[in-house]
């Protein structure tokens, strides 16, 4: 039987598992799944700027899957979610770019699958993107 462990990020992961009641990310042998992660501060304040969310999002995809031993470079799947007003038919360019400037700078050369998502709500009226992952410990070694 495999071990399970789940983990909770320092800073806004310990809030929203106060405040919700749920971990960030599990462990079960060496595969990891994380809930999706906003970009958002300690304080759980989302930037103004897209550029700067995004690049948090990322950041703390990464602090999370360090809570159960995994780093980006264990990535095999990327699920993003990216709001968009009602009746728009893409996600934006501006989206795009700084998701794929991510995926070069964290993943050094690895190109995990990547489904996204156009959402009309996300969890905090401020967001404009979440991103959850799927980690095979190991892997990217």
């Amino acid at each position: 039987m495999s071990t399970v462990t789940f983990g909770v990020a320092p800073g806004y992961g310990e809030k929203l598992h106060e405040a919700l009641g749920y971990s960030g990310a599990v462990r079960v042998g060496d595969r990891v799944e994380i809930s999706g992660q906003a970009g958002v501060d300690d304080d759980l304040v989302v930037p103004d700027a897209l550029e700067d969310e995004i690049v948090l999002a990322f950041d703390n995809v990464e602090r999370t899957l360090a809570t159960v031993g995994a780093t980006w470079k264990d990535v095999i799947h990327v699920n993003s979610y990216h709001k968009v007003a009602p009746g728009d038919d893409v996600i934006g360019e501006d989206h795009n770019r700084v998701m794929a400037e991510q995926f070069r700078r964290r993943l050094g050369g690895r190109a995990p699958i990547w489904t996204e998502t156009g959402v009309t709500v996300l969890g905090l009226a401020a967001m404009r993107v979440e991103i959850r992952v799927t980690a095979i410990v190991g892997s990217g070694d």
